[in-house]
């Protein structure tokens, strides 16, 4: 296919997701409007669910379970301005530290989170192994739309969800002043976002070598973490939760989120990611010997 070809059938897979990233907004705000004296909380919950839905039928409109994709890192920093939007009444001017400091972060990680998936997605012909997968091993009596419903994008807007749960309070509590766990959670998101944007480029790096092939990405970060990415977006995570504890520690139960977070990344992500490069790389069993799954440590010896 020649270039002029594969840049307008990439721009024609983008102008789908960006149609229907509109269409589920439109949708999402169709649910606010409609029910004006709900709880704000309780109202982006109904229209993440049904911006989810709107994506999922576009998802299978086209065959391409892959545009649920960049929900995980849009969805978050449209939420997040909605609430600081309803508590400030859209005046800047009213922003308090905290909430501006939430605010540059989460955009920070969201631009940073969505140009990776832009510059990695290949088209509407290009979906993640991982649904290829599911879509292959699903037991026969499973229809493929419901794992993809179920298992590929309602699951991730929950826990996702469950990770904004602390963002809440950090934006629309504002009573209490800066404190430790301010800084705390400054520190903590600013180096998460810093170690999963640094793990991500060597990671594309290695990817351009032409010697990379069968190879195991064994420096840099990634010497010292299998999955440094997944460390520092669960990093990210953890850091929302210390900004609701500052504004309001009577919201501590939202711990809930990043633990969600953990939970999948430990025991769904990392041992997808390790079975299969384990049949694409001859030496990741040694790798996997020497170098912990996420949190850092010097590699063993071999």
């Amino acid at each position: 296919m020649a270039a002029d070809q594969v840049s307008r059938y990439l721009a024609a897979g983008f102008a789908v997701v960006a149609s229907s990233y509109l269409v589920a907004g439109v949708a999402a705000w169709a649910v606010v409007a409609a029910r004006p004296g709900q709880h704000p909380l309780l109202l982006t919950f109904y229209a993440d669910l049904i911006a989810t839905v709107v994506v999922f039928t576009a998802s299978m409109m086209v065959g391409n379970a892959s545009l649920y994709d960049p929900y995980w890192s849009v969805a978050p920093a449209v939420i997040v301005v909605a609430w600081v939007l309803w508590q400030t009444g859209a005046d800047p001017t009213a922003l308090t530290g905290r909430q501006a400091s939430v605010v540059v972060l989460v955009l920070a990680w969201a631009i940073r989170l969505t140009a990776n998936w832009a510059s990695s997605w290949r088209g509407l012909h290009h979906e993640d192994w991982r649904y290829v997968q599911m879509r292959e091993e699903r037991p026969r009596l499973l229809p493929w739309w419901l794992v993809n419903l179920a298992g590929i994008q309602l699951m991730p807007t929950l826990v996702v969800f469950a990770g904004l749960l602390p963002v809440w309070p950090a934006v629309t509590a504002t009573g209490r002043p800066w404190g430790p766990a301010d800084l705390a959670a400054i520190v903590v998101t600013g180096v998460a976002i810093a170690i999963e944007a640094v793990a991500d480029r060597q990671l594309r790096r290695f990817a351009r070598e032409p010697t990379s092939r069968g190879r195991t990405l064994d420096r840099g970060l990634w010497r010292y973490s299998r999955h440094p990415n997944y460390l520092g977006e669960i990093g990210f995570w953890w850091g929302m939760w210390l900004f609701g504890l500052s504004a309001a520690p009577s919201w501590w139960w939202t711990v809930l989120g990043p633990i969600a977070m953990v939970l999948l990344f430990r025991f769904i992500s990392v041992p997808l990611m390790d079975r299969r490069s384990l049949t694409r790389r001859p030496s990741y069993a040694d790798h996997m010997r020497r170098v912990p799954a996420l949190l850092p440590r010097k590699p063993r010896p071999t």
